[in-house]
């Protein structure tokens, strides 16, 4: 009986971690979304524009809102609630793996290196859900730089949508097209997620009162451990997400090394971080909302479905 409602409360919460997940990524979406635009336009194409405000300014005043800066919305909330809601659950569901490992009766007395340890574990699986729904937003995000040099060589430029866009990509690399950039998906994801939560429940850590527990702490200081959190995330990555955007972007065939390689030869060091001042600047303010949408959904479900 008592491995029964064990049972039944592991699914619980699973289902929780997910939930809290996806609302904290829609979240996530609508706060970071222009800069992030910004961010993979100065990746991929970092000749034509100056800097970011330049990119952000150029972008607005060409494509407007919408269709500028808010480009690729839709697969950027699809490819957030499908990270985000697998990331978390995984999370979750690690988190009680290693918590079993180490001989803890409870995921809150795991330590920061564990938690550590979770979020590595975790961020494969939402590698596979993130891969293919962040290459049709990257797609979309650079497209007017792609036809404008395609425009040269006399191809016609042609604006298309997120569901044609897939369609297309389908048509002419079959399913694993989608999956262009999965190895750097997954060396971006992995380590970098080690670093997220571990520096977001060690700040959240530090940040507690004495003998008050972290899940505890105010919507404040859950805002500033996710930004903390984020910040640590994208000076970790950065490099292996500029491989990343270059690959599905421009469709390299090349594995990641070779990119990285050849993009060191051709560009130096500097390549590998253009765009990370609106990544920096976007990270704190999303992944503050991410957290504190997560962990208050998550508090909120927890006491509805008694938890």
């Amino acid at each position: 009986m008592e491995n029964q409602v064990a049972n039944t409360n592991y699914i619980k919460s699973g289902i929780i971690d997910f939930a809290a997940g996806s609302m904290g990524g829609i979240a996530l979406v609508y706060v970071g979304q222009p800069l992030d635009t910004v961010k993979v336009k100065m990746q991929t194409f970092p000749n034509l524009y100056k800097g970011m405000v330049n990119c952000f300014l150029k972008t607005l005043k060409t494509d407007g809102l919408t269709r500028g800066l808010y480009a690729g919305t839709i697969p950027a909330i699809v490819a957030n609630v499908a990270e985000n809601s697998v990331l978390f659950a995984a999370y979750g569901g690690c988190q009680r793996v290693v918590a079993n490992l180490a001989g803890k009766e409870k995921i809150e007395h795991l330590n920061t290196f564990e938690n550590a340890s979770s979020g590595f574990l975790a961020a494969f699986f939402s590698s596979l859900t993130l891969c293919p729904t962040e290459l049709i937003k990257c797609r979309l995000q650079a497209m007017k730089e792609v036809q404008s040099q395609n425009s040269s060589s006399g191809i016609k430029p042609n604006h298309i949508g997120p569901w044609a866009l897939t369609k297309d990509i389908i048509k002419t690399n079959g399913v694993v097209g989608l999956f262009r950039g999965l190895s750097s998906t997954i060396v971006r994801e992995m380590p970098g997620y080690f670093f997220f939560f571990g520096a977001y429940e060690g700040t959240r850590e530090l940040l507690a009162n004495p003998g008050q527990n972290r899940d505890d702490i105010s919507w404040q200081k859950t805002m500033v451990a996710g930004g903390v959190g984020g910040t640590v995330l994208w000076l970790v990555i950065f490099p292996a997400d500029v491989v990343k955007s270059r690959i599905q972007v421009q469709n390299i065939k090349e594995p990641a090394l070779v990119v990285m390689k050849d993009i060191f030869k051709k560009e130096g060091i500097s390549a590998f971080y253009n765009g990370l001042k609106p990544t920096l600047i976007r990270t704190i303010p999303a992944t503050a909302t991410l957290f504190l949408t997560y962990e208050y959904t998550k508090k909120y479900l927890n006491t509805f479905f008694g938890v």
